[in-house]
């Protein structure tokens, strides 16, 4: 690596990925803050695990419809507008779950469906957000630095838990302050954020390299060329249209990994807290505990993506954090011990970290343009369907039961189909080599 691609690598890093982890973070905090929520929540509205799951999941239904295209509007209008609009609706639907008892009366659906349809909602104006910003980067930074770059952005994940659930449990603790509830004071202080971010998103980021007046003309020149070879280079061998790319069987196997992954990521994520709570915690106690998974996955993750990066071999990379993945938590179905448990969900959740971000390097080395746009929104429009089956299964067979170890095996085994069929997809590393003078 020369001096100049260094700088460059150097300059844009500094400025987008520090910001848009900010920007995840609101995100991800604002979908599954209801975890946290729970605790006292569904005692309020009177919800049971199976209503509560079902409502938790029915985000990502709303979500999968309205993925495609508003990943092709992100495309057509520009990150800076689309992600700033994304990031206004979001914030307002989420504030307003905090006052689902009065909507109920007000539009006479009653607690749980204007529960429900919250979160029908929350799922509409969030679509598009996750893939929009893969796509962003795919526009800035070369194939070799996809790896680390998405796992930096990703990083938001367990950061937001880290960060979020100790805060959260705080929060809950506000309990009866001007008349609410903490649940309710839950929901609209982390939202706020986001209507904040809204305004600053559309000021500050730029859509496109040849747009970067605050990158040196070498650099921005560096940048555009080494984009456009690699461009090139991929639309040699791989050049399909945007239907082309939606009907592609390699997407849709990587949605069907994908669809593993975020089942654990979501079917874990949001009983997490509750699973927790049950060892006797304060609501406190259990949002620091719930941390220290995220704590190590974050760690983890990084490393993984440099690895990855490293080594480019994409297919056995994902394959093995998938491994892991089921290995954590069947392994949380073996012991009632507090502390085992955790060790378990630990081992679980670092397998979910280290893996997401991989499995993003497989479509974004085959695809790009409008066909990358929407390649990646099938992929997790799909895959992001686990975040309604995970918890909705979850929250039945825990009915069910009386206990979570069902849903635990069935996620578990959603993870071995990953690796199968990952490992059956298989990756090309020539599409990511750095293109010579010559190309």
């Amino acid at each position: 690596m020369d001096e100049l691609e260094r700088r460059t690598i150097r300059k844009v890093s500094v400025r987008l990925i520090p910001f848009l982890i900010i920007c995840y973070f609101i995100a991800y905090l604002d979908r599954v803050n209801v975890g946290f929520a729970a605790i006292t929540m569904n005692k309020d509205l009177g919800l049971t695990a199976t209503m509560f799951g079902f409502g938790s999941g029915i985000f990502f239904l709303a979500y999968f419809v309205f993925e495609v295209p508003s990943n092709l509007f992100l495309n057509r209008f520009g990150a800076r507008k689309w992600i700033a609009r994304i990031m206004l609706t979001w914030g307002i639907v989420s504030g307003a779950t905090a006052f689902v008892v009065p909507l109920g009366v007000l539009t006479g659906l009653g607690n749980e469906y204007s529960f429900y349809g919250l979160r029908i909602l929350l799922g509409l104006a969030e679509a598009g957000f996750f893939p929009g910003i893969i796509f962003f980067l795919t526009l800035w930074f070369p194939s070799v630095y996809r790896a680390r770059i998405i796992c930096q952005f990703m990083a938001a994940v367990p950061i937001s838990t880290v960060i979020g659930s100790p805060v959260s449990g705080a929060i809950l603790g506000m309990h009866g302050l001007a008349g609410l509830a903490g649940w309710q004071w839950l929901f609209i202080m982390e939202a706020l954020p986001s209507l904040v971010l809204a305004v600053v998103t559309y000021f500050y980021l730029t859509d496109r390299p040849a747009q970067a007046t605050w990158l040196a003309d070498d650099e921005r020149a560096w940048l555009v060329g080494r984009l456009r070879a690699e461009q090139e280079k991929r639309e040699a061998t791989h050049h399909p249209s945007v239907w082309q790319a939606m009907i592609q069987i390699r997407v849709w196997a990587l949605s069907f990994v994908y669809f593993g992954a975020v089942a654990g990521l979501y079917g874990v994520g949001f009983w997490l807290p509750q699973i927790v709570k049950a060892f006797g915690l304060s609501n406190f106690g259990t949002g620091c505990v719930v941390a220290i998974p995220y704590v190590i996955a974050t760690v983890a993750m990084v490393l993984y993506g440099r690895w990855s990066d490293r080594k480019l071999q994409r297919a056995n990379h994902s394959a093995l954090a998938m491994g892991i993945v089921a290995l954590g938590i069947a392994a949380a179905t073996l012991t009632q011990d507090p502390l085992l448990t955790m060790i378990a969900f630990t081992v679980g959740c670092c397998g979910v970290m280290m893996a997401l971000p991989v499995i993003w390097t497989l479509p974004t080395a085959v695809l790009s343009g409008a066909s990358a746009a929407a390649g990646i929104a099938v992929i997790n429009s799909v895959g992001n369907l686990a975040g309604f089956v995970g918890p909705f299964a979850m929250g039945w067979i825990k009915d069910a039961t009386g206990s979570f170890t069902g849903g635990l095996l069935l996620i578990a085994g959603l993870a071995i189909l990953s690796v199968v069929i990952v490992l059956a997809v298989g990756h090309d590393r020539e599409l990511e080599r750095v293109p010579t003078p010559a190309e």
